[in-house]
């Protein structure tokens, strides 16, 4: 296995700048093929836009856009440059939005990171995450068959199965999100097995540093990537562990939230990403997560841009649990219960685990009335508390992210 994936991560500012002029061109006129982003984007020239600052004057595609477009025009609101058939898998998350899926070589460009984290032939992974509707296990598959590993396709639960695979097949690699993995060598560790993992490639919530540093006490290398279903792989952690690396497939600027004018570099706004996916070529796709560009280059050699990282959300959108939750799922939940009068979800942590607090106003006494309608919007169980009418802040909040990412 060579340090570097490939040529491309370690270009000089010159070769990275002709290449921005060569390639935003192209993605643009591929993206004027896709009827939806067509009409979203307007009349513009692809051929006049070349650089950063050309690409900024260009308007903002977000989440609730997809949404839209995607009622307009199922599956995909005809952002894409192909027809549903054509792709290998059709995915569903939360909202629902749907999303297109390959299969041809690192579609996702998750083989990237992979590589960064160490993994190759003669490498098992354990892939936790989840392959039912949501691309995320699909999106590791991918990159793992991209970089020559095997793959155990795991998905989520069932932690005592996950310790006979993990043990019986010698998996040397977890992919999934940073606190299962806890959960599964804790169950290891109860039921008087030794696993072999020695590397975790972790993406879908925070990787706090204790528990990075609980896995290196127990020989495990652990990196992150952030990546989305929409877009693949945005950037990643490589040995280095400075910040996270700008994936070479895709364009990252950072913008004032609510907004497309960039930040001056170092200062915190909403990360926008353009794609130079031919099939889905998402053009200023607005993420809601929050980061900033880091000076300098990493140690490790690769010259792309650094961001610090996730640094929570310009929007209430949260991810729990590796989900995200969102403010209108908190609102179909209330419509659905008339007797509720508002309702507030609070994430916080319990130990080294995401935990999710629903706060119900309410005169009801029964908490447990509740559970099912609670799963039913927002995905994921969580502990229910009541509250009087009036108790709740009228400030508008309806997602409160009490965890620290220090």
């Amino acid at each position: 296995m060579g340090r570097y994936y490939d040529d491309l991560e370690t270009r000089s500012a010159d070769a990275r700048a002709a290449a921005l002029a060569r390639d935003l061109p192209q993605v643009l006129a591929r993206a004027m093929q896709a009827p939806g982003l067509r009409a979203h984007l307007g009349e513009i020239d692809p051929a006049s836009v070349t650089s950063l600052a050309d690409l900024a004057r260009l308007p903002v595609l977000r989440k609730s856009d997809l949404g839209s477009a995607q009622k307009q025009s199922a599956p995909f609101g005809g952002l894409t440059t192909k027809p549903a058939h054509a792709f290998a898998h059709i995915f569903q998350s939360p909202g629902p939005i749907y999303e297109p899926g390959g299969v041809s070589h690192d579609w996702w460009r998750l083989g990237r990171f992979l590589h960064a984290c160490g993994v190759g032939e003669g490498d098992i992974v354990q892939n936790c995450f989840g392959y039912h509707l949501t691309p995320a296990g699909m999106i590791f598959e991918n990159g793992a068959r991209a970089v020559g590993a095997a793959v155990l396709p795991a998905g989520t639960g069932q932690t005592e199965l996950q310790v006979r695979a993990a043990a019986d097949i010698g998996c040397t690699v977890y992919a999934g999100t940073p606190d299962y993995l806890k959960v599964i060598l804790d169950k290891a560790a109860e039921m008087g097995e030794a696993l072999k993992f020695t590397k975790a490639a972790v993406s879908g919530g925070a990787l706090f540093p204790s528990l990075r540093q609980e896995y290196a006490d127990r020989g495990i290398t652990c990196l992150q990537a952030y990546a989305t279903a929409d877009l693949g792989n945005i950037a990643y952690e490589s040995p280095a562990m400075e910040g996270m690396i700008v994936d070479e497939g895709v364009i990252v600027e950072i913008v004032r939230p609510g907004t497309g004018d960039p930040v001056p570099a170092g200062e915190v706004g909403e990360v926008v990403v353009t794609t130079l996916n031919p099939d889905y070529p998402l053009v200023r796709f607005a993420t809601g997560d929050l980061s900033a560009v880091m000076a300098g280059a990493s140690p490790c050699g690769r010259t792309n841009t650094r961001i610090k990282g996730w640094m929570g959300r310009a929007d209430q959108t949260a991810k729990i649990k590796g989900m995200f939750v969102r403010p209108e799922q908190v609102a179909a939940f209330v419509a659905a219960h008339p007797e509720v009068l508002k309702a507030r979800v609070i994430a916080t942590r319990q130990g080294e685990m995401d935990a999710m607090t629903i706060r119900i106003e309410t005169e009801a006494a029964d908490a447990e009335r509740f559970a099912g309608g609670v799963v039913a919007a927002l995905k994921l169980k969580g502990q229910i508390e009541l509250v009087a009418p009036g108790a709740l802040p009228n400030d508008g909040v309806v997602i409160e992210d009490q965890r620290k990412y220090d």
